[in-house]
């Protein structure tokens, strides 16, 4: 059962579906408040703090997707954008923004909630009863793998949580290939090639915040017929 402690936020310009989104969530034991634009939205997240972020893209003025990338420059809130159906370039155009997860509209409300509880779930305490290195030196990054932290120098990286949840994969078993099929698995997400290409995106994200260079990468690196490899100094 949902803890009521869990506070949603609900930003979609419709208010009949903004209504009834509130309604669903607030009888599955969410705590729930709802935007009706990105404005609104920026309003309400000055003044408290959510858990996580159900975002429709199609919004007039600024979009979901604009909206994302500009709140990840200051917040690592988990987002779920709602897409339309089939609009796959707003599927990758939300994840490079940084979007943890999507949703195809037209949806059912279960697997709206499914999808909250599956993101909510991607941050796992760190598991201290493994033996290896607590922290990893990443070229001019480190990575604390108790804490879940990137930093460069003394400075704190900002990851969202599903990036938070790749490093914590790579990190339990550095030097060793994971496959994107794993990997999507181990996200919680349902398998297929979108997810595999979802997967891909993130990678990209996470290597502009750990590699000097990005399209060159040398510590999260590709492995050819294998997946992807987290190779610390």
């Amino acid at each position: 059962m949902t803890t009521p402690e869990v506070h949603l936020l609900i930003v979609d310009d419709d208010e009949r579906i903004r209504g009834l989104l509130q309604k669903f969530l607030v009888r599955n034991g969410f705590w729930v408040s709802a935007a009706r634009d990105a404005g609104h939205a920026r309003r309400l997240l000055s003044g408290l703090e959510f858990d996580l972020i159900v975002l429709d893209v199609m919004m007039p003025g600024e979009t979901g997707i604009e909206l994302t990338k500009s709140l990840r420059k200051d917040i690592s809130t988990p987002i779920l954008l709602l897409t339309a159906k089939g609009e796959s370039s707003d599927r990758i155009a939300g994840l490079e923004a940084g979007a943890d997860d999507y949703l195809s509209k037209p949806f059912e409300p279960k697997e709206l909630l499914l999808r909250i509880n599956a993101i909510l779930r991607r941050m796992p305490a760190a598991d201290t009863s493994r033996d290896g290195p607590k922290l990893m030196q990443l070229g001019p990054a480190r990575y604390d793998l108790e804490r879940g932290e990137l930093r460069h120098g003394d400075e704190l990286v900002r990851l969202t949580s599903t990036e938070s949840q790749l490093m914590r994969l790579f990190s339990v078993q550095p030097g060793e290939a994971i496959s994107r099929t794993q990997l999507v698995e181990d996200l919680g997400r349902d398998g297929g090639q979108a997810q595999e290409r979802a997967v891909d995106v993130q990678i990209t994200r996470l290597r502009r915040k750990i590699e000097v260079d990005p399209k060159q990468p040398r510590y999260l690196q590709t492995v050819r017929g294998a997946g992807y490899m987290l190779a610390p100094d």
